[in-house]
């Protein structure tokens, strides 16, 4: 059964009801040693992790997520100083990106992101990876501009990269339960393709573990990979476990189990094969000692040192908000990888 699923994967063979029956019927060990053994030959033992800060610029957001413990809780908006002196902070421990989102309202148009944008790159020579499709397509609107025009502003401004976050299931069914005011899966993919062709990598991302069925996760997972074989313009993926709490949803979900964390790396390995090689694991959401399981189960990154994520901790992330590249080194030493840090686009530093 290895043998046969791990053909597949690497000669692009795999179909959503294989991927389907993969993880409803076959041994889960087996899953987790085939995505180990193609994680193995297609990227190696080594562990990427970026030395990176967070930076939720707003908890004000219009959008009502039920899955969201962050909105509206503090009721806070940054300064451009603010952000500015939060940035000499990280790059002071050796920060290389900075990831800069926040909440979704009709206060930032495109005239704010751009003076943002070039304000923080007047002060500091670092990676902006920001905002998100969501966040475009708010901008979008409130400055009544096309998407894309709003990114060719935006990278002319200096951004440099932008997240794949927002993407929650690219399902419209289940985002009509868990999102409904959010963009549909036709926007989500369009404006990252619109990053893409204007040579912004993105990230990609799923949260799992709400009302969603598995057959909706793999849907998700094969409209990723064609989008990577449509613009090759993702460094990553990286599952996000739900967290439910303090907020709505979690009051009747109670999220995935530790074994459908780890089937779900599994699974984003095999699916992905070689179109999209890096699977990156949470360890804000995930925990440490899951972490190094999710490692030898397809994933190969670690993610950020993140120093703050107030989104993960209002949601019940308890993990902290940061971990230091010495405790990183450690988790992938421990398990027998080869600890490498590397920068927003994956190159070696």
């Amino acid at each position: 059964m290895i043998d046969k699923i791990y053909e597949k994967s690497l000669n692009d063979e795999l179909t959503p009801s294989d991927a389907l029956d993969l993880v409803s019927n076959t041994n889960q060990f087996e899953l987790f040693d085939t995505a180990d053994k193609l994680r193995q030959d297609i990227i190696g033992d080594t562990v990427t992790y970026v030395v990176n800060k967070a930076i939720d610029i707003t908890d004000e957001c219009i959008i009502g997520c039920k899955f969201c413990s962050f909105r509206n809780h503090e009721n806070y908006f940054m300064t451009v100083d603010e952000i500015v002196d939060s940035i000499s902070q990280a790059k002071s421990v050796g920060a290389t990106e900075i990831c800069l989102f926040g909440g979704i309202n009709e206060k930032m148009d495109v005239e704010y992101y751009v003076n943002l944008i070039k304000t923080i790159k007047d002060n500091h020579d670092i990676c902006l990876h920001a905002l998100s499709p969501a966040e475009i397509y708010q901008t979008a609107l409130n400055s009544n501009m096309e998407t894309v025009d709003v990114l060719k502003r935006l990278k002319e401004a200096g951004m440099d990269t932008m997240t794949g976050a927002s993407a929650e299931i690219l399902v419209d069914s289940v985002r009509s339960e868990i999102c409904p005011r959010k963009l549909s899966t036709d926007e989500w993919v369009r404006i990252v393709k619109e990053a893409h062709n204007l040579d912004i990598p993105t990230t990609s991302t799923i949260m799992y573990g709400s009302i969603e069925s598995w057959a909706d996760r793999i849907e998700h997972l094969f409209l990723i990979k064609q989008i990577q074989e449509d613009t090759g313009g993702f460094t990553e993926f990286v599952p996000m476990t739900f967290l439910g709490e303090n907020n709505e949803l979690g009051k009747t979900c109670h999220g995935a189990t530790g074994i459908e964390d780890l089937k779900m790396h599994a699974i984003s390995r095999i699916i992905f094969g070689r179109t999209l090689p890096n699977i990156q694991v949470s360890w804000v959401k995930l925990g440490l000692r899951m972490t190094q399981v999710a490692l030898d189960c397809g994933a190969n990154d670690i993610g950020g040192t993140m120093i703050e994520d107030k989104i993960s901790t209002a949601a019940g992330g308890g993990f902290g908000g940061y971990l230091s590249v010495e405790k990183m080194k450690e988790l992938i030493t421990d398990i027998g990888r080869i600890p490498q840090e590397r920068t927003t686009t994956y190159e070696y530093l």
